[in-house]
């Protein structure tokens, strides 16, 4: 249980009596680059909780095409795992480890009492819920109301938000997250390296002046 030493730090809003039942009642559950966490039709029995590493949540349809919804970062956790424990719904998601990673499973039966019993636990599932729904709103306006070279824009502003001005993702794997091909991806990633907006390698997107790419969003 070492990976539980630090919840304090990384759960800050919760009560210490609280982080102590998540020490006794949790499970760690340790995940590898590429490890699929959920799947779709499966019955979520657990509350996810992110310790450390990279999850991305996600859908995806009959022919295999991913749409990226969120990504979970150390100290949050899956508002839409929640919501289908609590209803003893089947998920409709999928969530994979985006990077190696260890995870906090909580029995869906202990968080259903701690809504009552801590208020900290039920302003985080509600800030999650919120957190979520804002996010969602985001990627549904983009969808929406912009084009596919400002969809791009807003999608490599997300992963600098989470890894930085350096994204390894192949142009293939961007494609299939817009919902796109391969080449018009590298067309669009062409045009914003000629306005020094990025610096394109193998597998690898540098972003020189994050804040000036931001002001496009």
């Amino acid at each position: 249980m070492d990976a539980l030493a630090n919840l304090k730090s990384i759960f800050p809003g919760l009560e210490p009596e609280l982080l102590d039942h998540i020490s006794e009642s949790a499970a760690i559950k340790e995940a590898k680059e590429g490890d699929i966490l959920i799947s779709t039709g499966q019955y979520i029995r657990s509350t996810m909780l992110l310790l450390d590493g990279l999850i991305k949540v996600y859908r995806e349809d009959d022919e295999g095409n991913e749409f990226l919804m969120y990504y979970l970062e150390p100290g949050e956790a899956c508002a839409l795992s929640i919501l289908c424990a609590a209803r003893q719904e089947k998920s409709q998601i999928l969530a994979k480890a985006v990077k190696d990673s260890t995870l906090i499973m909580v029995p869906v039966e202990q968080t259903e009492l701690w809504m009552n019993q801590y208020k900290s636990w039920y302003r985080y599932v509600v800030g999650t819920y919120r957190n979520r729904f804002e996010e969602l709103l985001q990627t549904l306006d983009s969808i929406a109301f912009k084009s596919l070279d400002e969809r791009l824009v807003f999608y490599l502003k997300r992963h600098i938000d989470i890894n930085g001005p350096r994204i390894e993702l192949s142009h293939q794997q961007i494609a299939e997250e817009l919902n796109s091909s391969r080449e018009v991806i590298s067309r669009l990633l062409k045009k914003l390296e000629q306005r020094g907006l990025v610096s394109l390698h193998r597998n690898v997107i540098e972003i020189p002046n994050p804040e000036r790419l931001s002001k496009l969003v």
